[in-house]
């Protein structure tokens, strides 16, 4: 049986791009329309047990991991997830083991759901942008009213049931402002994961590069440096911060375990409700629509040329600017979708949030250069 070469994770869209949502800046409520003809966005049964056998078989590891997302991947019920459970204990190895991550907006959660999540042993990632009026500034229902508290319900059910989980922030141009509110929010509502996710949204037809809603690349800087400091005088060992943790790898010479600040991406491509396989979550596109694993096989696609050349032209497109810069190795040009604009001297493929990146990584490399001679002198 033919493994992948390499740990892989797939982001699975088994209700599409469906929501219950309309948040202002997702990217990826129109493409539907990438599939005008569809009668059905959700991954019907048959496919659903072909993906599931493909992905264990595809798997090198001693875990094998499955990521559900959307969309909002709840809407597909709970029996849905019941039956993702039955099918991969049929298949499962005897040797390996299957964790599940599900990616939600929370609204949906209730009793049920939470109690099949703890004894599934679900982790669930939940997004949530911060205090009442920050969350609730883009995070709206279809008739564009506000989720705040129906996202806090789901979130003090997780909590209730002792659910793994993880808080998804996006910083736009709004909760960016007010980074000590937004961190000592999830500080008070306990929160032991934090992932801080830069909203970045490209315009090419107007006379900005960006939409309004984009996070200033100075202010991202600002405001990773903020919250860092005060990570880093109270809250070491009892609040994990997944860019904070990326930063503090290098210390430790370990890969990066986020792919937009891996030198080579690639890792990561999304299998969507009909089959369809591409190249990264960032490029649902034409382009990247590699194949559908009914015809070819998942390890095939992960370990196309086409996909391997999509990875390593993250490191080869990168600038001289970058490629000179000295915290190049936390960073690596971070995502490819983001790299718009120039450098100083005009070389295009700059990463549009360099200058936010650069400043917090300066703010943080003596923290971490200090934890890297502590390692060292523990480990000689």
């Amino acid at each position: 049986m033919v493994k992948v070469s390499r740990d892989f994770q797939v982001f699975a869209k088994p209700a599409a791009s469906l929501c219950n949502l309309e948040c202002s800046y997702c990217y990826y409520l129109d493409k539907q329309n990438l599939y005008p003809r569809q009668e059905s966005f959700r991954m019907s049964d048959e496919l659903l047990e072909e993906y599931i056998v493909q992905h264990i078989e595809a798997s090198p590891g001693p875990v094998i991991r499955f990521s559900w997302h959307g969309g909002e991947p709840t809407l597909l019920g709970l029996d849905y997830y019941r039956k993702i459970v039955e099918l991969q204990r049929k298949h499962q190895p005897r040797k390996q083991h299957i964790v599940n991550g599900l990616q939600t907006n929370g609204t949906l959660l209730d009793e049920d759901w939470c109690r099949f999540l703890a004894a599934e042993g679900f982790m669930i990632g939940l997004s949530l942008d911060g205090p009442q009026e920050m969350h609730n500034r883009y995070r709206k229902t279809k008739d564009r009213k506000p989720t705040y508290d129906q996202t806090m319900r789901g979130y003090r059910l997780l909590q209730k049931h002792n659910i793994s989980n993880d808080i998804l922030c996006v910083v736009n141009d709004f909760n960016v402002m007010y980074p000590l509110q937004v961190y000592r929010f999830f500080k008070q509502i306990e929160a032991g994961y934090i992932s801080f996710l830069p909203l970045v949204e490209r315009q090419l037809d107007s006379e900005g590069i960006v939409s309004s809603h984009t996070v200033p690349a100075d202010a991202w800087g600002g405001f990773l440096s903020v919250i860092f400091d005060e990570w880093a005088s109270q809250d070491i060992g009892r609040i994990k911060v997944q860019i904070f943790e990326e930063a503090t790898r290098t210390a430790f010479d370990q890969e990066h375990s986020l792919c937009i600040f891996r030198p080579v991406c690639g890792d990561i491509p999304v299998i969507e409700h009909n089959g369809d396989f591409y190249s990264c979550d960032h490029f649902v596109d034409n382009e990247h629509n590699l194949g559908n694993i009914r015809r070819i096989p998942l390890v095939d696609l992960l370990e196309s040329s086409k996909q391997r050349a999509f990875g390593q032209a993250k490191l080869d497109s990168l600038p001289r600017y970058c490629l000179e810069c000295e915290v190049r190795a936390m960073c690596n040009g971070e995502c490819p979708k983001n790299r718009f604009i120039k450098t100083p001297d005009g070389e295009t493929g700059l990463n549009y949030l360099c200058a936010g990146y650069k400043q917090f990584f300066m703010h943080c490399r003596p923290f971490v250069t200090e934890v890297a001679a502590e390692w060292r002198r523990k480990s000689s």
